[in-house]
């Protein structure tokens, strides 16, 4: 599998309260994908005011990286539950399942043909599930268009093979980002990258 960059939060260190918590990328293999839930220090304080959100500016700082598929400013209409996953349109059937010829004993035509290989490919593809995520305020944009690969049944016949990752692309957002702490804390907006899994594929 195909080795991407995943972000991970540290959570902040015990006392003292001064502590605050700190961000950083690491490699991870693209089947740990999707990015786990992220653990925010609690306080407030750390959070961008007002003042911090202007859309113009931020808009201007993201630059080219906006990307209006996978990334939203405003709460989409399907942000949250499950209702908000969506399965991409269905896909033609790859050339080596086009290419497989019934046994000599079984003689088929055109049509059964085409209407086995529809069964096998319905039972066997691998779609990328999208549903959107709300990574918190500490994010801008603050909605993700994340992938899952289908994970309620094997993939396979016979049964044992699964839906996994195979390939992963990378989204620019702004992460609020604090520094030092109490009055002398320094806060600003950075860029991070934020792996999206592209494509699922049947593997053991």
């Amino acid at each position: 599998l195909l080795l991407c960059s995943c972000l991970a939060l540290l959570p902040p260190p015990p006392p003292p309260a001064a502590a605050q918590p700190f961000l950083r990328l690491r490699p991870s293999p693209s089947d740990n994908l999707p990015v786990k839930d992220i653990v925010e220090h609690p306080d407030p304080e750390y959070d961008p005011k007002e003042q911090d959100l202007d859309e113009r500016a931020l808009r201007k700082k993201l630059g080219g990286h906006f990307d209006p598929g996978f990334m939203a400013v405003e709460a989409p209409g399907n942000a949250s539950g499950p209702a908000g996953a969506a399965r991409g349109r269905s896909a033609a059937p790859p050339a080596e399942l086009r290419r497989l010829e019934p046994g000599p004993r079984l003689r088929l035509g055109k049509k059964a043909k085409r209407k086995v290989l529809q069964w096998l490919w319905a039972h066997t593809r691998c779609p990328v599930l999208y549903a959107w995520k709300d990574l918190g305020v500490r994010f801008w944009p603050r909605y993700i268009k994340e992938g899952n690969c289908l994970a309620e049944r094997s993939c396979s016949l016979p049964e044992g093979m699964f839906c996994k990752p195979v390939r992963s692309v990378t989204k620019t957002f702004l992460r609020w980002h604090c520094q030092g702490w109490s009055s002398q804390k320094y806060c600003t907006w950075i860029p991070v990258q934020y792996p999206l899994i592209a494509e699922c594929k049947c593997s053991c």
